[in-house]
């Protein structure tokens, strides 16, 4: 699983390449995460339902003229996406305006880039399909595979998309402004067509209640990771290209740690290996050690990959980078152990979905821990 981590260099490179782009506002760089961690939540929880349909056949291996409920899971989706742009932008401008700088003049700004880049991003749905169809075709098990590979990629594509938005929002004026309201525009459309069609639906209304009540809470918790992320970027300035470009795969790379201990951990409670108490997690020190050594590992990799992909590669960047990841290694792995192990407890003790409440939840604190400890690490190595 760790492997597919390292992609996230490519959606770090991206970042890096454009950081121009990113700095001609203050809230560019901020919002980032957010739009990040909730498109990946979406597309998690678009993903782990997909796989649930097919296993159980109510999705059949098609495109077109597939089940009701494979065209609901879609519907629900879109409308989703357009909610969780809605409030996602509005928290964006109350930190913005608390936090980052923002002048309330520039609020519509937020609101139309975040609206924009997230309808630009529901067209990744079709490739997310498409890979859940082959893997269940060849079967294997989309609950496993799909998620793991899709959320690298996702990663990947959203960064392009919202890099594609920041220059058409600035360096494109007119025209590029045109094309954002366009995509606002079609979005709304779309969902006033899906709602009167869709909504007397109990599965529809069922989808849509347990994704937004979650998306809701991430959207704050995402707004947070982007303010830490703001802070970063005033340590680094116009330097630092290694951090933003290791900066995904990191978040990626902690957030499987946060997913293997708390998933071990739930399928031990289950049999009764483990008791539901914070004090039997040595019992669980086994998996936590090979969990943490092989998040290490990926860390080191990419303390060489990233001055390797832009041009920097010496034993001193090498080495300040990797002491400087190990540190925030140590602090975030610490932190999402105990947040996926007291998940992981809660959920068995309440009878919780994982899918639907801790997957989500431990996504967006493993993005805020992992950003967190890069900061307190960048402050204690200097």
């Amino acid at each position: 699983m760790f492997t597919f981590d390292l992609g996230g260099l490519l959606a770090g490179f991206v970042v890096a390449s454009q950081l121009g782009v990113f700095q001609l506002s203050p809230w560019a760089i901020a919002v980032y995460p957010a739009i990040l961690g909730a498109k990946g939540v979406i597309y998690g929880l678009f993903s782990s339902r997909l796989g649930t349909a097919l296993h159980l056949g109510t999705a059949n291996l098609k495109f077109l003229n597939n089940t009701k409920n494979f065209h609901k899971l879609i519907h629900a989706t879109i409308v989703t996406t357009l909610v969780v742009s809605v409030v996602m932008s509005s928290i964006s401008v109350v930190f913005g305006t608390l936090l980052w700088g923002v002048t309330l003049e520039n609020s519509l700004d937020i609101v139309a880039v975040i609206m924009s880049t997230m309808t630009l991003g529901l067209t990744f749905t079709l490739v997310t399909i498409k890979v859940a169809f082959v893997t269940f075709e060849k079967g294997l098990d989309p609950d496993i595979t799909v998620y793991p590979i899709m959320s690298t990629v996702t990663d990947l594509f959203i960064t392009l998309c919202y890099t594609l938005i920041l220059n058409l929002f600035f360096l494109f004026s007119l025209t590029g402004k045109s094309i954002i309201i366009a995509l606002i525009v079609l979005h709304l459309v779309s969902v006033l067509y899906i709602l009167p069609k869709s909504f007397r639906a109990q599965d529809f209304r069922k989808n849509l209640k347990e994704s937004l009540l979650i998306l809701l809470l991430v959207s704050v918790i995402v707004n947070i990771t982007g303010t830490v992320l703001k802070n970063i970027s005033l340590i680094l300035n116009n330097r630092g290209k290694e951090i933003y470009t290791v900066y995904p795969a990191l978040m990626d790379t902690i957030g499987d740690v946060g997913f293997l201990v708390g998933s071990t951990a739930t399928t031990k409670l289950s049999l009764g290996l483990l008791r539901p108490s914070l004090f039997s997690l040595r019992k669980h020190g086994k998996t936590i050690l090979s969990v943490w050594s092989a998040s290490i590992l990926i860390f080191l990799v990419l303390a060489v990959l990233s001055p390797l992909v832009n041009g920097t590669l010496t034993f001193f960047t090498f080495s300040n980078l990797f002491f400087t990841l190990l540190v925030a290694n140590v602090i975030a792995v610490i932190g999402i152990v105990l947040l996926s192990y007291g998940l992981s407890i809660l959920t068995f003790q309440k009878g919780l979905d994982p899918d639907n409440l801790v997957v989500p939840l431990e996504s967006s604190f493993a993005d805020t821990l992992m950003t967190v400890a890069l900061l307190a690490a960048l402050v204690l190595v200097g």
